[in-house]
């Protein structure tokens, strides 16, 4: 059965050319259109689609508050479009926090310039939110915020740019959930990695909102995001949580209680005397930053001393840095699928038996909270 789409958009040029691209996949069907917020709930609760794009300014009501009550009405799916600045930023982190799903930047001059990668990027994306466990939708309302608030996960990138590679297609959901862990035994550790995609934004909050500002780790956290949205994420998750979160620089050091978010673009690696070092993002790998990269450079740092936390994303991204965190003794957690936006990157960890626990998305907060 066809993906179900309804196109919201104010520019009439821009609701054309995403409705050709989408209407161009055979599993997909875009059944509506809309000019603008309201119009949007309207056709949202006439067509019941699968899954929404949402522009943010437009005429009427703009995209977050139409976001928002689509969440209270009908909760579907959102794939927030919005520019590749740090206003751009805000207003992506703003609509994920209202409840929107995902985002994509938006760049009218890639759009008509490279239409095979704007085709694989929006059609996958698409199609791979259409699977999201709706439930998980309303994870963001019980998030403190500002403002309405955070993030488009993903290995995000302008639509038909060349900032990253292709995002892969999710693995198939298994056929029976993954059961949750008995709580885990209390044990220090010298430094939580956590690494995490789409859904990621909201899903960070959650947890990290949870710890106390002394809490005796330091942090290494990686989002899949631009280079334009990791500053503004870092100062948001500042100003939410009790520990202190900022976006991390080259020869920044580890300390208890500071989490340093990977910037946009680079990676982010590690070393044995917890001096944290940005590299120039690797062409080679799809992602940047990379989880498996952080993750792997943890491993040979501090060896049994990590603890790696795999949140919701789409990909196998992480896995390979688990494995190399798990044979030098350290702990993996995963979170569980019911509580996952996207179930890819916690189960390829979990499906190659790499997770010491797997736990619902509240529970990885508090048990963080707890340990050492």
């Amino acid at each position: 059965m066809a993906v179900k789409v309804l196109v919201v958009d104010d520019s009439g040029f821009f609701r054309r050319r995403v409705t050709e691209i989408l209407a161009g996949d055979p599993q997909i069907q875009v059944v509506g259109t809309a000019t603008n917020g309201r119009e949007a709930i309207e056709q949202t609760l006439a067509l019941h689609p699968d899954v929404i794009t949402m522009d943010y300014e437009m005429p009427v009501m703009d995209g977050i508050e139409a976001v928002r009550q689509i969440m209270q009405r009908c909760p579907t799916p959102v794939i927030m479009f919005s520019s590749l600045t740090y206003e751009g930023a805000r207003v992506s982190l703003d609509a994920l926090d209202a409840g929107a799903a995902d985002y994509l930047p938006k760049n009218f001059e890639d759009i008509s310039r490279n239409p095979d990668k704007v085709r694989q990027l929006l059609c996958e994306r698409v199609q791979a939110l259409a699977r999201t466990n709706r439930r998980s939708l309303g994870l963001s309302s019980s998030v403190p915020a500002p403002p309405p608030a955070s993030s488009l996960s993903t290995p995000a990138r302008s639509i038909g740019s060349h900032a990253t590679a292709a995002t892969p297609r999710p693995a198939a959901a298994p056929t029976t959930p993954a059961k949750t862990s008995p709580a885990p035994r209390k044990r220090s550790y010298k430094l939580v990695a956590i690494g995490t995609s789409t859904g990621g934004p909201v899903a960070l909050q959650k947890v990290l909102t949870q710890l106390p500002a002394n809490f005796p780790a330091p942090l290494l956290l990686v989002q899949h995001m631009p280079a334009a949205f990791t500053k503004a994420f870092a100062e948001r998750l500042d100003k939410l949580c009790r520990i202190s979160v900022k976006e991390a620089e080259d020869g920044d050091t580890l300390r208890p209680g500071h989490a340093l978010l990977a910037p946009g673009g680079k990676q982010m690696m590690v070393d044995s005397r917890g001096v944290v070092r940005i590299l120039p993002g690797d062409e080679r790998l799809n992602y940047k930053p990379c989880v498996d990269v952080t993750f792997g450079s943890a491993a040979k740092a501090f060896q049994d001393k990590v603890l790696a936390i795999v949140l919701t994303g789409m990909g196998a991204d992480g896995r390979e840095g688990a494995r190399l965190l798990k044979q030098s003794g350290s702990a993996v957690w995963a979170q569980d699928e019911a509580s996952c936006v996207i179930y890819g990157m916690p189960m390829a960890v979990a499906k190659a038996n790499l997770a010491d626990g797997i736990y619902p998305l509240d529970d990885i907060g508090r048990y963080l909270a707890e340990i050492g």
